[in-house]
């Protein structure tokens, strides 16, 4: 089985999008791809399926090493909205659960993909946050779509306290 949670097996469900063979028809699968590369550390697909402020803020090293450290242990596809082969924008939310260390965590996002210039899914932005399972957190209450009044501070920007530190290594340490 794929790891996408799909009941086909890898090799004719994400491995052709991942290896560049094929493009997926919908976000939703664009999703499930990533996913996937994220289980697999196939960070060179995580960066060619990303646009926009996602592309322009994604650390190749960072994810490398978070998703090789991380043991991958499940995705659930809570919603998606637009994002079919005739639309242009969808939107997907989703759980991601994965252990890393001692810690079971929980990442729920909203993910906003575009399609480019030639008609490829595109993973464009989301709005995230992060939970230790157990901690009482419903999943299944909607989120709703925060709209940034400044810009989005990314993890390698000057930490918004002051400190001097990268936001990834002071309170972006936390998510």
């Amino acid at each position: 089985m794929c790891d996408c949670g799909k009941t086909e097996n890898y090799e004719n469900c994400c491995q052709p999008y991942i290896t560049g063979k094929a493009w997926p028809q919908t976000a939703e699968d664009l999703m499930r791809s990533r996913y996937t590369a994220f289980v697999r550390s196939e960070v060179q697909y995580l960066k060619s399926s990303a646009t926009g402020p996602a592309a322009k803020e994604f650390d190749a090293e960072a994810t490398k090493q978070w998703s090789s450290e991380s043991t991958w242990l499940g995705l659930q596809i809570l919603k998606t909205e637009k994002g079919q082969n005739t639309d242009s924008e969808g939107t997907v939310e989703f759980v991601a659960k994965y252990k890393t260390g001692k810690h079971t965590l929980e990442h729920h996002e909203v993910s906003q993909f575009k399609k480019d210039s030639e008609g490829h899914w595109k993973f464009y932005d989301g709005d995230s946050h992060v939970h230790e399972e157990g901690q009482g957190h419903q999943h299944h209450a909607p989120v709703k779509q925060v709209i940034r009044e400044e810009p989005k501070i990314g993890r390698n920007d000057p930490c918004h306290c002051g400190s001097g530190k990268k936001f990834k290594k002071c309170h972006g340490a936390d998510l």
